[in-house]
C-alpha cells in the first residue's frame, strides 16, 4: 500500500472513532434534542417556583413579627391566585410596614422638639414677688415730708430716742407726750383715738411712727391683726396696709415684737416693698439678730436705720440711765445712736431727767428722721 493510499483511510478512521455510531442515527437524535428541551422546560419552571416560594416563606413571617400591618392597610380578603400573583402579595404586605416604619421617626421627631403636652407640664412661670418699686425720691418721698425739721450740726453726734407702744396707755402715753423733746414715739395701729392722739404728739413737737404688730418666737401676744408668718402674702399685705391707713403723719415703721416675722425673709419682704412704694422709712428694731429687714431695705434702696440699745428692759430708773449712758458712748463711737424705750414710770422718770442735760454733754437730740438723712438714708 503506498503512502496516498494510507493518508486516505487515515481521517476515515478518525471520524468513525471521535463520534459513536449510534449517534449518528436520526432517530437517537431527534430524542435527545426533545430530551434536551424538556429539561430546559422543567429548569426555567423550577427555578420560576423556588423564587417564589422562597420570597413568601421567609419574608412574610419576618415583617409579620417586626411590625404588623396597620388594619387600615390590610389588603382585602381575595381567592387563591397563581404563583405569580402570590409572589406580588408579599411584596405590597412589604411595603405597609416600610410606610409605618417612617411614624416612628415622626414620633421620635417629635418627642426630640418640645411638644405642646410637655410644655404644659411643666410648672408656669413664677411671677415676680413684688411689681418694681418706684417710691418718691428725693423730698418728695413721704417720710421726708412728714419728718420734723431738725437741725444737725456737722461733727456733733446725734441721738434718736424712739418710745414704743404709744397709745394703749393713755395716762402714760400722755405723760411721754409731755416731755420736751423731740421725741420719736410709735404708736400702735389698733390704739383708740389713735387720730387725736398722735396729732397732740405731733403739736408738742415729737415725730410720729407706726408701731406695726408682728408675730414673735416666743409665747406672748402681738395684739390684733398682728402680721404672721402663718398667712399667705395677700393676708399679709391686707393687714398691714390697714395699719398704715389708721393714722396718717408719720415717717415710717417699725417692728412691734416680730422677732419670728422679721427673720422670714419671704414674709418681710412685702412689708418693706409696700413701705417703700409709700415712700416711708424702716426702723428695724432688732428683737432678734436674725432679722432680715435691714438687708432687704439695703436691696431696695429705701431708707431706714437700726436700733442699737434697748432703754427699759430693766423697768427701774437707775437701770434706764444706765442705758442712756451706753446710748451716749454709742453715739460717739459711730457719730449717731437711736435707742427704743416704752412708757414705762421709771422710763418717763430716766428721761425727764436726762433731757435737758443732753445737750450740755455736747449731743444733739434729733427725730429718728435726722438720723436717716444724714447717715442711712436711701430714698
Amino acid at each position: 500500500m503506498d503512502i496516498v493510499t494510507m493518508a486516505r483511510k487515515a481521517p476515515s478512521k478518525a471520524r468513525k472513532t471521535s463520534l459513536p455510531p449510534f449517534l449518528s442515527n436520526p432517530f437517537v437524535l431527534a430524542l435527545a434534542a426533545v430530551a434536551a428541551v424538556f429539561a430546559v422546560a422543567m429548569g426555567v419552571a423550577t427555578l420560576t417556583g423556588g423564587r417564589s416560594g422562597g420570597e413568601k416563606a421567609p419574608q412574610a413571617p419576618v415583617q409579620q413579627a417586626a411590625v404588623p400591618p396597620a388594619p387600615a392597610s390590610a389588603p382585602p380578603a381575595t381567592p387563591p391566585s397563581p404563583p405569580a400573583v402570590k409572589a406580588e402579595a408579599p411584596a405590597h404586605a412589604a411595603e405597609g410596614p416600610e410606610h409605618a416604619v417612617p411614624e416612628k421617626p415622626a414620633q421620635d421627631k417629635v418627642e426630640a422638639r418640645p411638644p405642646a403636652t410637655t410644655v404644659a407640664m411643666l410648672p408656669p412661670p413664677a411671677p415676680p414677688a413684688q411689681p418694681p418699686v418706684q417710691a418718691p425720691s428725693g423730698n418728695a418721698a413721704l417720710w421726708r415730708k412728714n419728718a420734723l425739721p431738725a437741725d444737725v450740726p456737722p461733727g456733733r453726734p446725734i441721738i434718736a430716742i424712739v418710745i414704743d407702744d404709744m397709745g394703749l396707755d393713755r395716762k402714760r402715753s400722755a405723760r411721754m407726750v409731755g416731755l420736751h423733746g423731740p421725741l420719736t414715739l410709735s404708736w400702735l395701729p389698733y390704739a383708740r383715738d389713735l387720730s387725736a392722739q398722735s396729732k397732740a404728739a405731733r403739736a408738742n413737737g415729737h415725730e410720729l411712727m407706726l408701731h406695726m404688730p408682728m408675730e414673735p418666737s416666743v409665747k406672748a401676744d402681738p395684739g390684733p391683726n398682728a402680721l404672721l408668718i402663718s398667712l399667705d402674702k395677700g393676708e399679709i399685705v391686707k393687714r398691714f396696709r390697714a395699719a398704715l391707713d389708721s393714722f396718717d403723719g408719720y415717717v415710717g415703721v417699725n417692728n412691734h415684737m416680730g422677732s419670728r416675722f422679721t427673720a422670714d425673709r419671704a414674709a418681710l419682704a412685702p412689708v418693706l416693698a409696700e413701705l417703700h412704694r409709700r415712700g416711708l422709712l424702716w426702723l428695724d428694731s432688732r428683737t432678734t439678730p436674725n432679722s432680715a429687714g435691714i438687708g432687704l431695705a439695703r436691696e431696695l434702696k429705701m431708707p431706714w436705720v437700726g436700733r442699737d440699745i434697748f432703754l427699759d428692759n430693766e423697768e427701774t430708773v437707775a437701770a434706764v440711765k444706765a442705758q442712756l449712758a451706753k446710748t451716749e458712748q454709742v453715739a460717739k463711737r459711730q457719730g449717731y445712736a437711736v435707742a427704743i424705750g416704752h412708757p414705762h414710770d421709771a422710763t418717763i422718770e430716766a428721761l425727764a431727767s436726762w433731757l435737758p442735760d443732753v445737750q450740755k454733754r455736747g449731743f444733739v437730740l434729733v427725730p429718728v428722721s435726722a438720723v436717716v438723712r444724714t447717715h442711712h438714708a436711701g430714698g
